[in-house]
């Protein structure tokens, strides 16, 4: 278990197995921050200058509420320490069969929504309450998605999951305003970024999925972010004094990004 440090972050990230989550983990954990990664597989991270082990909980995303309450009580439990800010990123993501939705399996949907959307939403509720009288400034960031915002046949599922969490982030920011120190609350697309979600997308059948090309070009012209450059992107939006101003964005809509 962690022990906290005055003055540092507390962070939480959702799929930080793989991909961008662990790359955020990574630099987190690397910037000294008291971490909690929660993924199906175990996030394993670098040695970093002495900083104690992570808490790291290999759980479901698809099955949310028990989650939920382990989360309010590792919160509950890090009340004290006068922390910098505190956060939670939700990054996990699943992707169903790149295919016209009558054609996907019925299971991979409702294992793709329960994964990019129940658990955002309920995961964000346990931890608003968890820290709702925290003095601590608060923020709750969602990994979003162009997909979310322009629609791509073929990942219904997925545009769909994405788009919810756009505007549960721009119901969730309304809220909050009307607390004192509500949470900053931001949907934030990270762009492009070279992960096995990608590599899903490039093998998917051309047949079912028109824009299979789309995703062979992105990566054919170099394209694709590293998963650390898209982490310090991320992490410089959430470092950036206008973060939270508008609860639906894109890295490029910060400085530097």
């Amino acid at each position: 278990m962690n022990t906290p440090s005055n003055g540092h972050e507390l962070a939480i990230v959702t799929g930080a197995s793989r991909g961008l989550g662990l790359a955020l983990a990574a630099a987190l954990h690397g910037r000294g921050a008291t971490l909690l990664t929660i993924s199906r597989r175990p996030c394993l991270l670098p040695a970093a200058d002495g900083r104690a082990p992570h808490d790291d909980w290999n759980a479901d995303l698809a099955e949310p509420l028990p989650l939920a309450g382990r989360l309010e009580a590792w919160l509950q439990a890090r009340r004290a320490p006068p922390w910098r800010n505190v956060l939670i990123v939700h990054n996990a993501a699943s992707l169903s069969t790149p295919a016209p939705l009558a054609d996907v399996p019925l299971a991979e949907l409702a294992q793709a929504m329960r994964v990019n959307l129940e658990a955002p939403l309920v995961l964000s509720a346990a931890f608003l309450r968890a820290t709702a009288g925290w003095r601590t400034p608060r923020k709750l960031v969602f990994v979003s998605s162009g997909l979310g915002r322009t629609a791509m046949a073929g990942a219904a599922s997925y545009c769909a999951a994405k788009a919810g969490l756009d505007h549960l982030a721009r119901a969730l920011a309304l809220e909050e305003a009307a607390r004192p120190n509500g949470a900053r609350v931001v949907s934030l697309a990270p762009g492009v970024i070279d992960t096995d979600m990608q590599v899903q997308l490039r093998a998917a059948d051309a047949t079912v999925f028109p824009a299979r090309q789309r995703f062979v070009a992105l990566d054919e012209g170099g394209q694709l972010a590293t998963p650390a450059a898209a982490a310090a992107r991320v992490l410089a939006c959430l470092d950036d004094a206008g973060f939270g101003t508008q609860p639906v964005t894109d890295v490029r809509d910060f400085a530097g990004g």
